[in-house]
């Protein structure tokens, strides 16, 4: 393991309180509702209204059953600094619209911060890793009560990057800006991979950042400069002393004070 990356387990962000074994729900909507309640209830969800649509309105955008029984409706929305998660499991199973037509009988319900870009993606990797294993996966839908089901989930192991490297966010709008302009000029068949590349960089960044990004895109034809001999490269100023050494390898967001332009630091040559 790189010393960036700390080991965690699921149940890190899980309490066995958060564990349903038995969904009353028979539907998809009702059974997220009553996971969603759990969240409520233990005041780690405040707008239970926002949320719900948050989720569905993911959901209907592609539906997040991951095949094999399982699936993980998510939604970001401002969680007070932390992951809030509830698990259910439903005996019967419920429909999901899963790619492999299968009945869902585990339900992983996720809710984090737009201010934790990249949790997200650390805790599904970890969870898609465990449940690829035939083994770990009758396991948990074979459990005989919750707390056996929450011992299994104990054993899901999540890689996650440090509190200090969990992510660039300049460094993210500068990636998007790179294959948004390369866009542009690609075939259509590199341009379908690109926009997905693309997308999964906006899953990683907040609204209010996008917003901005894109009102720039669209009046100057890029939104990120680079900072070079303590100049903006979007407009030749020089940035604000002590800016330029700040920036290197900061998680913080800058703006040039004269063009709007978010900054990065200078991207090293290679020899």
């Amino acid at each position: 393991m790189k010393e960036s990356e700390s080991q965690k387990h699921l149940t890190d962000f899980l309490k066995s309180s958060q564990v349903l074994f038995n969904i009353k729900s028979t539907d998809k909507v009702a059974a997220i509702e009553e996971l969603l309640d759990v969240l409520v209830k233990q005041k780690m969800v405040q707008n239970k209204k926002l949320t719900l649509t948050r989720i569905i309105d993911r959901e209907e955008l592609e539906s997040t059953a991951l095949g094999h029984g399982l699936a993980l409706p998510h939604a970001r929305v401002d969680t007070g600094g932390t992951i809030a998660m509830a698990v259910g499991r439903s005996k019967e199973g419920i429909e999901f619209e899963a790619i492999d037509n299968k009945k869902v009988h585990l339900i992983f319900l996720v809710i984090w911060n737009p201010t934790l870009p990249g949790l997200f993606n650390h805790l599904f990797a970890g969870l898609a890793r465990f449940v690829r294993v035939r083994v770990n996966r009758q396991r948990l839908l074979e459990a005989k009560n919750a707390a056996e089901l929450y011992k299994v989930l104990s054993e899901v192991e999540l890689t996650l990057p440090r509190e200090d490297k969990i992510i660039n966010r300049g460094n993210l709008l500068w990636k998007l800006q790179q294959i948004e302009l390369k866009m542009k000029k690609a075939s259509k068949d590199k341009k379908k991979k690109m926009r997905e590349h693309a997308e999964l960089i906006r899953s990683e960044l907040d609204i209010d950042l996008l917003d901005r990004y894109d009102r720039l895109m669209d009046r100057y034809g890029f939104a990120v400069a680079e900072v070079m001999d303590g100049a903006c490269q979007g407009c030749n100023i020089n940035v604000a002393t002590g800016m330029s050494s700040a920036i290197e390898g900061s998680n913080d967001i800058y703006v040039c004070e004269n063009c709007g332009k978010f900054l990065v630091a200078a991207k090293k040559q290679k020899n």
